[in-house]
C-alpha cells in the first residue's frame, strides 16, 4: 500500500499582505497568513498523518525553505 504525499505551497501575496498557503490537500482551495511561519505550522498540523513537502517561496519565485514532515501516525 502506498502512502499519499501532500505538497504544500507557501508563496508572498502579489498585495504583499501576507502569504498563501496553496495545496490540493486543502479541501478549499488556499489559505491566507500574515506570517509564513504560521503557514507551515498549520500545514504540518494539517498533515499530522500523511508525510509532506512544504516549500517556502520568496519574491522573485526561488524556493526559500523547504520543510519535509514525516507523519506521526504509526500503524501497530
Amino acid at each position: 500500500m502506498s502512502e499519499a504525499r501532500h505538497c504544500y505551497e507557501i508563496r508572498p501575496r502579489k498585495d504583499h499582505r501576507g502569504v498563501d498557503l496553496i495545496s490540493d490537500a486543502l479541501p478549499f482551495g488556499g489559505l491566507w497568513y500574515t506570517k509564513p511561519d504560521d503557514a507551515v505550522e498549520y500545514a504540518k498540523f494539517r498533515s499530522r498523518s500523511h508525510d509532506a513537502v512544504i516549500r517556502v517561496y520568496d519574491e522573485t519565485r526561488n524556493v526559500n525553505e523547504m520543510h519535509a514532515h514525516a507523519s506521526d501516525f504509526r500503524e501497530f
